[in-house]
């Protein structure tokens, strides 16, 4: 069971664009269950909290000054990103701001997946995860009102308190659970990566079966605005990383953590505070930058391979 679930969370893109597919063609009953859009999330950062483990933070207290590199480019390399590729393709209003607040989600938790498969550091990705999350509920309203409030009007203290809601006193309970019953909680481990995945699965189908009939007419520009924003966050993480000449597994986790957000948690604050159409760069985003960071934690993979066979 354990290895069917590992696949299962391994796999996500796969899973994300099947079940796109289906809420394409059927959206009524993704829908249906729009509004319990907040506690899927709310359950998605719960699971996520039971995997992590308090030494996790301890590794923070180590080597802080690495860890404050990486947020603070986290928070300045993705949003720089979002607002040029919005210039440069100059993408329609609701599409910039989807993308400006994509960039401005915390790290995906499944860059800590990557980092592993890519031979990387998964001390340090887990790190930043963390770090990036905990401080969401004030980074991402302050930079999406900053970049974005002269677009459509950004309602900084409700993006504040939905994040608050949905993210960290899920994620908190769901440490304090790890924390308190460490032993049961373990034996069940494999179980939270899948209910997360399954409830980002879930939202990305949510976003397809609403917009179906606008993805027809912006599923190309949509696509390459995407396309640029990730190759810029994991090329630029790498460019920097060597610039404060960080290792090379620290490069590629710096790689892996800025180009891959956590844009399922994207896809519901542009549903829940603007429209469904702010939330089509967000779903795109979730596929397109975990089908890259496989790609290069494979080929970082192979390289680590042919290193220890020479």
């Amino acid at each position: 069971m354990k290895k069917i679930l590992n696949i299962y969370t391994k796999y996500m893109a796969i899973w994300v664009f099947f079940f796109g597919l289906i809420a394409y063609i059927y959206p009524s009953p993704f829908v249906a269950l729009r509004g319990y859009m907040d506690l899927f999330f709310a359950l998605t950062m719960f699971g996520i909290g039971c995997v992590l483990n308090i030494d996790d933070f301890k590794k923070i207290l180590k080597e802080p000054q690495i860890v404050a590199i990486g947020s603070f480019m986290q928070f300045t390399l993705m949003p720089l990103g979002a607002f040029l590729t919005s210039k440069i393709l100059n993408l329609p209003d609701e599409i910039t701001l989807g993308l400006i607040l994509t960039s401005a989600a915390p790290g995906a938790m499944a860059s800590n997946v990557m980092s592993y498969v890519a031979k990387a550091d998964v001390a340090y990705s887990v790190s930043l995860t963390t770090v990036s999350t905990l401080l969401t509920p004030v980074m991402t309203p302050a930079i999406t009102y900053f970049l974005a409030d002269s677009i459509l009007h950004v309602d900084f203290w409700a993006m504040f308190f939905s994040i608050i809601k949905m993210v960290i006193a899920p994620l908190i309970l769901g440490l304090f659970l790890k924390y308190k019953f460490a032993k049961s909680i373990e034996r069940i481990e494999p179980v939270f990566p899948a209910i997360s995945t399954t409830f980002i699965i879930f939202i990305c189908s949510l976003v397809i079966a609403l917009n179906k009939n606008f993805l027809v007419m912006l599923t190309g520009m949509v696509l390459a605005g995407v396309f640029l924003l990730n190759i810029w966050g994991m090329s630029s993480g790498f460019f920097f990383g060597k610039l404060f000449k960080m290792n090379k597994a620290r490069c590629r986790t710096l790689s892996i953590e800025i180009g891959m957000q956590n844009a399922g948690l994207g896809s519901v604050l542009a549903l829940k505070h603007f429209s469904e159409r702010v939330a089509i760069p967000a779903a795109c985003f979730v596929f397109v930058c975990i089908f890259t960071a496989a790609i290069m934690a494979e080929v970082w993979a192979r390289e680590e391979k042919a290193a220890v066979s020479l």
